[in-house]
């Protein structure tokens, strides 16, 4: 079942609260047709306003501008503009059957018998509900019902399909292979969609590109490995993921180092005026102690299946999260040395420009 692609265009598009609040900055952001595009960030920052803004759910304010391809949908309530939507809550009525609950937006457009029948069989195979059409939503687990919300969201041929945090009620295992089912039922369908979550794991297992949100903003937006290893804003990189901060003096800037330490480690030629700089746990390398290197004693150990994460203390004010493979043997009380790649030092602040 292949649906029609269409981008989706904000154009300066915000939304103020009757008592003033701002939910969404002026915002600006390009979906290209068929891709998944997460908008991902913490609780308030107004990931879901923009969410209903698009599906028709939230008035913009005056001057914004949402299009669906050429059609400019500002104005048009959320029953003209042929949006799917899956909830939290998925929705289901728990009275009707899987088929019953998948084919319920076709019953109620009036689509003939069979069509009806064909698409909803069709739907069935491609979620894998087979032998669950007469089941009811109670009979079923949190997955399957996931998946009924899905089906029943895409029968509709819907322009665009909107996702608002649909995996939030699993538990973490279950949320981690659906998640994988759910992005390539989304490649199969091939439709727009934009899906809202918190969850940065969700959102990189299952986006094509992530627009990460802050206070009303989309802070940058680009697929999840360049926004990873690239942030352009401190909020992108410690959202994103974790990241060690590392603060430098002035005397730091002058003689050009990073102080690990009581270790003056040299700092790359366009790093040298960042006042503070940033890296990931896993871009440390724990090494053998020498003078040659900075070193740091383990504070903190903690196992954690596929790896190890420690807490390191380079001196009374300067301590690093440090990740590595699970069969090292460094304890808590040891003096490990430290190893950090110039090239894996980022300084988001550099490249900030402005929001979106």
């Amino acid at each position: 079942m292949q649906l029609d692609r269409i981008s989706v265009e904000i154009i300066n598009s915000a939304k103020t609260y009757p008592d003033g609040t701002q939910g969404l900055k002026p915002t600006n952001l390009h979906i290209e047709p068929g891709e998944v595009l997460a908008l991902l960030g913490p609780s308030g920052c107004g990931k879901t306003t923009l969410l209903r803004m698009i599906a028709g759910l939230e008035s913009a304010d005056a001057g914004s501008q949402i299009l669906f391809g050429s059609q400019d949908v500002t104005l048009k309530p959320v029953e003209q503009r042929n949006v799917g939507m899956v909830f939290q809550s998925y929705a289901l009525f728990p009275q009707m059957s899987v088929q019953a609950n998948i084919g319920y937006g076709l019953t109620i457009r009036g689509v003939p018998t069979a069509e009806r029948k064909k698409r909803v069989g069709e739907l069935i195979d491609l979620v894998h509900l087979n032998g669950l059409e007469h089941k009811r939503p109670a009979e079923l687990s949190g997955g399957q019902r996931q998946r009924v919300a899905l089906a029943r969201a895409v029968a509709v041929r819907p322009r665009v399909l909107l996702l608002d945090e649909p995996l939030a009620a699993l538990d973490a295992k279950l949320k981690e292979t659906l998640r994988d089912e759910l992005a390539d039922l989304l490649r199969q369908l091939g439709i727009t969609a934009i899906h809202v979550t918190h969850d940065q794991q969700e959102a990189l297992a299952i986006a094509d590109r992530l627009a990460v949100m802050h206070a009303g903003r989309i802070m940058q937006v680009g697929r999840g490995e360049e926004l990873y290893r690239n942030p352009q804003h401190a909020f992108v990189a410690e959202f994103l993921g974790r990241v060690n901060r590392i603060p430098r003096s002035q005397k730091e800037k002058d003689q050009g180092t990073i102080q690990l330490g009581s270790f003056a480690h040299p700092c790359p030629k366009h790093l040298t005026e960042s006042d503070t700089l940033f890296v990931r746990p896993e871009d440390i390398q724990l090494i053998a102690p020498s003078s040659q290197v900075a070193t740091a004693k383990v504070i903190h150990r903690t196992f954690l299946g596929e790896r190890i994460e420690f807490k390191l203390e380079l001196s009374p004010n300067l301590t690093l999260m440090e990740e590595t493979h699970n069969h090292c043997s460094y304890q808590i009380g040891d003096t490990v040395g430290l190893s950090i790649s110039p090239n894996r030092l980022l300084n988001p602040e550099a490249a900030w420009t402005k929001p979106y």
